[in-house]
């Protein structure tokens, strides 16, 4: 494992087996997002995409959060000549981040090992899968500072909770356990704390090994179906299954069915 453990570091990424995992690491400040950090997720996800030996991103937080979101302290109209322009922060930093991490050909997980708010749980809602600690809680902190869900939380929450549920996490600030997250469909799994990392690393290492072309379609699929109609879905399967079929893993995995083996999938 090559890995990273400067303390100053925003960001801290090792890889291993086909899985980068990325640490948000400013833990004194509950991982809220500067421009240092932004750069050095953007910089880690880049690395992904561009790294054929990675075939998927674990990400997590440092210390007792999984991230509280932007750093106010960077945005306090207190201290500057004029109220801050927030939607330049959205178009320049939150916007790009939520493309880059939904493109990516390959699996995408979160593992939320304390409280998510604001940005840092529209961030793990971004991943394809969202596993957390019992512990942890996922808070719509926005209206507390008169703000709006960002970072895709707006179409997240709506997507998967319907409109009622979305509004009223959102108006309310309430603090959405885990468990009740997962009951409700938002994540894909709650933990006991002490089992997190080593579920999320053990599901990581799964998907690393597994038909990562087919996973990187599946993913298109699924995320184009918010927003197709049946007709185009229907089509856009016909496109990606005819891409499947022709793939290497695919002919790997019909010959190990049928030799009755374990199948060695390349990600091709």
């Amino acid at each position: 494992m090559s890995e990273s453990h400067d303390t100053a570091t925003p960001v801290l990424v090792a890889q291993t087996a086909g899985v980068l995992e990325i640490t948000l690491n400013r833990p004194e400040r509950l991982n809220s997002f500067n421009v240092d950090m932004h750069l050095a997720l953007r910089a880690a996800l880049a690395r992904a995409a561009e790294d054929a030996t990675v075939r998927c991103v674990l990400l997590t937080g440092a210390g007792r959060g999984f991230c509280a979101g932007q750093d106010l302290g960077d945005r306090d109209p207190r201290k500057m000549d004029g109220p801050p322009d927030l939607g330049a922060t959205v178009r320049n930093f939150w916007a790009p981040l939520v493309r880059q991490i939904r493109a990516l050909d390959m699996p995408v997980i979160a593992a939320v090992n304390g409280v998510a708010a604001g940005a840092g749980s529209s961030l793990a809602l971004a991943c394809d899968l969202v596993l957390a600690a019992e512990s942890a809680k996922f808070i719509q902190s926005f209206s507390k500072v008169g703000l709006i869900p960002d970072t895709g939380g707006s179409w997240n929450l709506t997507r998967l909770l319907g409109e009622q549920r979305a509004k009223g996490l959102a108006l309310t600030a309430m603090p959405l356990g885990a468990k009740q997250a997962e009951s409700w469909g938002l994540i894909w799994q709650a933990l006991p704390d002490d089992a997190l990392m080593t579920e999320a690393r053990s599901l990581a290492a799964r998907l690393a090994q597994g038909p990562t072309f087919g996973y990187a379609q599946t993913k298109r699929a699924i995320q184009a179906a918010a927003t197709q109609s049946l007709d185009a879905q229907l089509d856009l399967e016909e496109t990606l299954m005819k891409a499947c079929g022709e793939s290497a893993d695919y002919a790997e995995g019909v010959a190990a069915f049928l030799d009755k083996r374990p199948a060695e999938f390349k990600g091709r």
